[in-house]
């Protein structure tokens, strides 16, 4: 009898952004938010808290089937240090064609470290619910082409002020909004950015925005109308864990 040996999945969260309080005490950190959204039973997920100036060792890059760079209230085209570390060890996974999925400041460093052009958004601040749309006639190449049924739109929450403003040579732009004109973009079958927060629950985006309120980033009126936004509709979060599931996998997912 031959036994076949699955060997066990890898992945890491790079973490751009410092825990708040509030999902410290309800989650335990934004780790675990991400392993719940995208993590497999029997997977390994490790963390980095590259904010902090923890990044993996180089060495070690070839261990791992894909990484997932989280969002950040830090600018993408910032160049504090730690940023231009992530750009590089970006470039080398790229080189590497280990799969990176970039998740809001994630989606933007990544353009940028591959020879985009991000910067603030034209139209100010997106904050909560946005129906992004599915670009169609999709290259057969692109990942989501294994899909059997793609949603011509997808809701998810947003909070955002900087944007994609062009994207890297040979990405495809695959989503769009009527705020943002790049939702998604991939590159190869190895790099997929994501401008909204597919693992954000409605409960972390409320703290978010009372948190951008008391340190006056956004006025009392903008606030009340994102959260009552939150209050009519849900985001589609099933269905953007399956598009994430389907990125970090090989083989082929019904959504």
């Amino acid at each position: 009898m031959i036994m076949k040996v699955t060997a066990e999945k890898r992945y890491a969260l790079l973490l751009a952004a410092r825990d708040s309080d509030y999902v410290k005490k309800v989650y335990g950190g934004y780790f675990n938010v991400f392993v719940a959204a995208f993590g497999e039973e029997g997977e390994r997920w490790d963390l980095f808290r590259v904010v902090d100036g923890e990044f993996p060792d180089m060495n070690d890059l070839p261990k791992y089937d894909g990484f997932v760079v989280s969002g950040s209230p830090y600018d993408a085209y910032g160049n504090d240090f730690w940023i231009l570390k992530l750009c590089f060890l970006l470039q080398t996974l790229d080189a590497m064609e280990i799969k990176v999925l970039g998740i809001c400041f994630g989606h933007q460093v990544l353009c940028r470290a591959l020879g985009g052009k991000v910067g603030k958004a034209y139209t100010g601040w997106d904050i909560g619910l946005r129906k992004v749309r599915i670009v169609k006639d999709l290259s057969p190449c692109n990942f989501l082409s294994n899909l059997s049924e793609i949603p011509a739109s997808l809701s998810i929450i947003e909070c955002h002020q900087d944007e994609v403003w062009e994207v890297p040579l040979g990405a495809e732009v695959i989503a769009f909004s009527d705020k943002t004109g790049v939702e998604m973009f991939t590159i190869g079958d190895h790099v997929l950015g994501i401008q909204g927060h597919p693992e954000y629950t409605k409960d972390i985006l409320y703290s978010l925005i009372d948190r951008l309120l008391n340190s006056n980033s956004i006025e009392v009126e903008f606030a009340e109308n994102a959260k009552l936004g939150l209050e009519i509709a849900e985001p589609d979060r099933k269905c953007w864990e399956r598009i994430a599931g389907i990125f970090s996998s090989e083989g082929s997912v019904d959504i």
